[in-house]
């Protein structure tokens, strides 16, 4: 249907609707003239009136229920057939009153008037705010049970003080003194469930005022009826259709906006404090109306008495039904706390748990530490919910592995655990095998190509071992030493790989210290001109002077600086006490440059520019004069960011180099996108110049490559004079090794030639 039916269709069902509406408020109107006029045939006039706006009402709610999607045609319908009761209820009274002349307090009528607070309950129950479970229903039920029974007492000291002297003989004028308290049932409902909410939806608020003037109704309606002064036709009558009329007001409300649309990850709002103690507030004051209502022969009038033992029961169900809410919520509780959530295997806190248990209990134990390789770039590649489920099946092909043999659990991110028992049939070594067999990948998972291997390291408990710390320590360490010897297997953990893994940790400590202690010094290697034999420059070479182990080389301990962190500032610091080392020899060598290696972490920074230009400024250095050397890895995982920051280094004058040339990607596509001015040809090529044919080839074509796109070359790695001979005749122009002078202090650069 185009948008103009639609607003056609909803003009004609909202013209009959306000003309109902209007006929429906002038006959109230009317009945209320007629009844304070107290005119003849008041009775007659009461009865119709609310027999009309009845009628009105369930049409009102029978056609809205067919414009709404269910449940909310439930609620409508529910709410329809409630007012068809309503209506049928007053036709039946006023044709028994006519034909008896009495209030025709009938099991007729109130069995009809009863199921009609049975259909008014439910309505109240298929609300959109109400609870969606049967406990939570029937929980908002008792609540409204407990409510209603407690003002009973509440109600006979405050309002029926003499409904005792009454005449209750009749089961069914007995009956009648219970509307009040299914009207307070139902008003306590209805605040119950539309009080959580964030916003109410406006029919419940109409239908809240409803209820409560039907409450003022029937309570009034009681008092007058047992004290002998009620009459067919008396004001109060007008309560009944008013709320009536209320009612049908409340279908032209439009439907809750966000009903169709609901989120159910949104976060429920708390629970205020007067929901929780909304069904118990008046039991207080019913103890207090028992005690009132105490005669003095120390009898209870039995409707209070019978009242009191009906409000026990619905406290004692309704304890139950909360004590058993209780008792799923400590199992959900456990499960969040014990459980992890996307695998279902036990966490970290049980496996912890499960493993000083047997610890303490003296058993032999060992433990599996299984860490996923290149799981990471799965999420990089294919997003987390990829990784999410590659984890879910993998952690069921593990626990099939395990296969009861050992208790694995889900530790974090892409490390599992297993727990083992050392004396049980299966040994570690063999469950390991197990794990990896069951990780391989299988038939179509090497085309996705999201399939991980696996590491694990093996541990069990020993001498050496003071707590679950420990073992889990060397588990780790195991691990590690699984993934350097080619990932895809599993070690042991060993006397010498725990001594080996304390020495490293070790080392980290004491290179956390050595910067500001002043135990890194640096020496400059110096690169020179082949044709003349000039330096041109000197690569500054980092050296650390260890307190206990004697001066380190680079390759002891950069590739820890890397893994730690701690490479950006040992970078900043040979920045910066390279640019001062080259303003010394400026005055003797001024055409001549430093060179200083960047780890690809410290390229990624965007304070890299910051410090560069802070380090050649305090040293009062030319930009020209400092030559930035980055190995072929760093520049091809270079992001755009990366790429624009070399630019930047390349307008302020920065001289940049790549390092390593030929041992890495080689790809000719990032020589056209980074701003480099000169190539450092590897010394592996160069160590075999003179014995082999390939490398001599290789290093005539990086030149002529170099040549093509304006580039220095130096040739790295001279240490003979064949090798200086053969770099001279393909056509270098510097050259970089022993031959030309070793890595020395900066005013010896040059000059320590063998």
């Amino acid at each position: 249907m185009s948008p103009q039916g639609v607003k056609q269709a909803a003009g004609a069902t909202t013209r009959p609707g306000r003309a109902g509406l209007f006929v429906a408020g002038a006959v109230l109107l009317a009945e209320a003239c007629w009844l304070v006029a107290e005119l003849p045939n008041a009775a007659l006039v009461s009865d119709l009136g609310a027999l009309l706006v009845a009628s009105w009402a369930t049409v009102a709610c029978a056609r809205v229920a067919r414009r709404h999607p269910s449940p909310l045609r439930r609620f409508w319908s529910l709410l329809a057939i409630t007012m068809a009761l309503a209506a049928a209820g007053r036709a039946i009274w006023t044709v028994q009153r006519l034909v008896g002349g009495d209030l025709p307090h009938t099991p007729l009528v109130g069995a009809v008037f009863t199921v009609g607070i049975i259909t008014g309950t439910a309505v109240l129950l298929c609300s959109p705010s109400a609870p969606r479970t049967a406990v939570g229903r029937a929980r908002t039920l008792l609540d409204g049970v407990i409510v209603a029974l407690a003002l009973v007492p509440v109600g006979w000291v405050l309002v029926f003080r003499g409904v005792a002297s009454a005449e209750l003989a009749d089961p069914a004028r007995t009956l009648g003194l219970l509307y009040p308290m299914f009207d307070l049932m139902q008003l306590t409902i209805l605040v119950a469930v539309a009080g959580p909410v964030r916003s109410v939806w406006r029919p419940m608020s109409v239908l809240a005022a409803s209820l409560t003037i039907r409450v003022v109704a029937d309570v009034g309606y009681v008092s007058l009826v047992v004290r002998g002064d009620y009459v067919a036709g008396h004001p109060i009558d007008l309560c009944w259709p008013l709320s009536y009329l209320l009612i049908g007001l409340a279908t032209r409300c439009p439907p809750p906006p966000d009903y169709d649309t609901a989120d159910d990850t949104a976060e429920s709002p708390r629970t205020p404090w007067w929901r929780v103690s909304l069904p118990y507030l008046p039991v207080g004051g019913a103890i207090i109306a028992v005690v009132v209502t105490r005669q003095p022969t120390g009898h209870t009038p039995e409707p209070i008495f019978v009242t009191m033992m009906a409000l026990l029961a619905a406290l004692a169900v309704r304890q139950g039904l909360a004590a058993n809410e209780n008792l799923g919520l400590v199992a959900r509780l456990r499960r969040l706390a014990y459980d992890d959530q996307l695998t279902g295997l036990p966490n970290r806190l049980l496996f912890n748990r499960r493993l000083r248990l047997a610890l303490r209990d003296g058993r032999p134990v060992a433990v599996l530490l299984l860490d996923l390789d290149g799981f990471k770039q799965v999420n990089d590649r294919f997003g987390h919910a990829t990784g999410d489920t590659l984890l879910t099946g993998l952690a069921a092909r593990m626990r099939t592995a395990v296969d009861g043999d050992g208790t694995i659990a889900r530790l974090g991110g892409d490390e599992f655990a297993v727990l083992v028992d050392g004396d049980g049939p299966v040994s570690p070594e063999r469950l390991a095998e197990r794990l990896l067999d069951a990780l391989k990948p299988s038939d179509g998972d090497e085309d996705v190509g999201v399939h991980p291997s696996a590491s694990i390291g093996i541990a069990e408990y020993g001498p050496q071992h003071t707590s679950h710390t420990d073992l889990l320590r060397d588990a780790d360490i195991a691990m590690y030493a699984a993934k350097a010897a080619g990932k895809s297997a599993y070690r042991t953990c060993t006397p010498a790989l725990r001594e080996s893994a304390v020495s490293r940790a070790e080392l980290i400590a004491d290179l956390r210290r050595a910067v500001d202690e002043e135990q890194l010094h640096l020496e400059y290697q110096p690169i020179v001109d082949l044709a003349t034999g000039a330096v041109r420059s000197a690569e500054a070479l980092v050296r650390w002077r260890h307190p206990r182990l004697g001066v380190l080389p680079p390759a002891r301990f950069l590739p820890l600086a890397e893994e730690t962190g701690l490479i950006v500032p040992i970078d900043r610091w040979v920045i910066h006490e390279a640019c001062r080392a080259a303003a010394t020899w400026r005055d003797r060598a001024p055409d001549a440059t430093v060179a200083v290696n960047i780890a690809a972490a410290h390229l990624r920074r965007p304070d890299l520019i910051a410090t560069v230009t802070a380090a050649i400024a305090g040293a009062g250095l030319a930009p020209r004069a400092l030559t930035l050397e980055l190995t072929e890895s760093a520049l091809i995982e270079g992001t755009d960011a990366v790429l624009e920051r070399l630019r930047q280094l390349r307008e302020l004058g920065i001289e940049i180099a790549i390092d390593d040339f030929g041992t890495g990607y080689s790809s000719l596509s990032y020589l056209h996108r980074i701003p480099a001015t000169e190539l450092k040809i590897d010394r592996s090529f160069v160590a075999r110049l003179g014995t082999d044919d390939r490398a001599y080839a290789t290093v005539e074509m990086v030149t002529r490559l170099a040549g093509a796109f304006d580039l220095a070359v130096v040739a790295e790695g001279v240490e003979t004079e064949r090798q200086h001979a053969a770099v001279t005749a393909i056509g270098c122009p510097r050259g970089q090794g022993y031959l030309y002078g070793r890595p020395d202090r900066p005013a010896a650069v040059g000059q320590n030639r063998p």
